[in-house]
């Protein structure tokens, strides 16, 4: 074995041990009730906090989608409309799809820089990737 070979070697046995497992971001799943006309989502506070948005903006995107009227306060948001919960999981999926997760590392580590004439700035903060997307 040459000396490169043992120095090599040795970088490589100073070097931190790398977990198998993989912590992937999940995307959270919405948790409704249906009242009457209404569909509450539950967990707005934490997919909010997940996505590092606020649920005005949460609310205006499925405002949009699902062409009904969202009501939102600090911990639920009323749709008035009857929607099933996987079309909400849907709907929710895509948004982070869209404006959450970067289109680059696919890394959840994303902030809106500017909103301008129907379209959206997103900057990763993990790898710099900047992009624009059409508003909804």
């Amino acid at each position: 074995m040459s000396n490169y070979e043992q120095l090599l070697e040795k970088a490589f046995d100073l070097l931190p041990g790398l977990s198998e497992e993989k912590a992937d971001f999940k995307i959270p799943e919405v948790d409704s009730l249906v009242q009457g006309n209404k569909t509450i989502i539950k967990n707005i506070a934490q997919i909010a906090d997940v996505a590092r948005r606020d649920r005005s903006e949460i609310a205006k995107y499925l405002t949009k989608e699902l062409a009904a009227p969202v009501t939102y306060d600090d911990q639920k948001l009323t749709i008035l409309a009857k929607i099933q919960q996987n079309t909400l999981n849907e709907k929710m999926k895509r948004y982070f799809e869209l404006y959450i997760i970067c289109k680059e590392c696919h890394k959840p580590d994303t902030h809106v820089q500017m909103i301008d004439r129907g379209y959206t700035t997103i900057v990763c903060e993990a790898c710099g990737a900047k992009y624009t997307v059409k508003n909804s």
